[in-house]
């Protein structure tokens, strides 16, 4: 659905450009666009090779055990169910660390290992479990102390202070995850309730 609506969007574009005239800006804007394109994804693959390299090195020195352990009261009080699951408990807290530093984009393949251990689990393969879905909502409004990425790219597009929304962002990614968070455990109570009565 994307392709065709990508594909779209630049069919106009030509056609609006060779209609009025205006193909040098087009072709300028295609330049631009692509080599801005590419400075984005060098200036960011920086980052995720450094967070990834860094949760290799925390996982091999039981780094991440340690960090799962600090993290355990929350984990534990979002997901009773993983009491006996320590595996899972340390994706989540990886993927929960990453977030918090701002991370979001290193942080999407350890929420992908952490879901497919919540999946190895998983009583019913083919329906989401309270925890899946508690998880998915946590990793989409996670709370972020450092907003590493954005403020990357505020100062590579000139920011003279790229670190001045950490209020803002600290403000609004904490009532963000409260008001999800609460959302969920609200809608799997229910889900459970109804799942009784059947």
């Amino acid at each position: 659905m994307m392709n065709w609506l990508w594909a779209i969007l630049m069919i106009i574009s030509v056609v609006g450009g060779a209609v009025t005239g205006q193909m040098g800006q087009v072709s300028e804007g295609v330049l631009s666009g692509s080599k801005q394109a590419v400075e984005l994804c060098i200036s960011l693959a920086g980052m995720m090779a450094l967070w990834g390299g860094l949760s290799t090195i925390m996982e091999q020195s039981g780094l991440s055990n340690r960090l799962a352990k600090f993290m355990s009261p929350a984990i534990m009080l979002l997901f009773p169910e993983l009491r006996l699951h320590e595996k899972a408990r340390q994706a989540i807290s990886m993927n929960v660390a990453a977030n918090m530093l701002g991370l979001g984009n290193a942080a999407t393949p350890l929420g992908l290992a952490a879901m497919k251990e919540l999946q190895k689990i998983n009583p019913h393969p083919s329906k989401a479990t309270n925890s899946m879905i508690t998880f998915v909502v946590l990793n989409s409004v996670s709370v972020q102390l450092l907003p590493t990425t954005v403020t990357a790219l505020r100062a590579q597009y000139g920011a003279q202070s790229p670190m001045d929304i950490i209020g803002a962002v600290w403000f609004s990614s904490v009532l963000g995850a409260a008001v999800g968070l609460i959302a969920v455990a609200l809608l799997n109570r229910r889900r459970d309730a109804d799942e009784d009565r059947c």
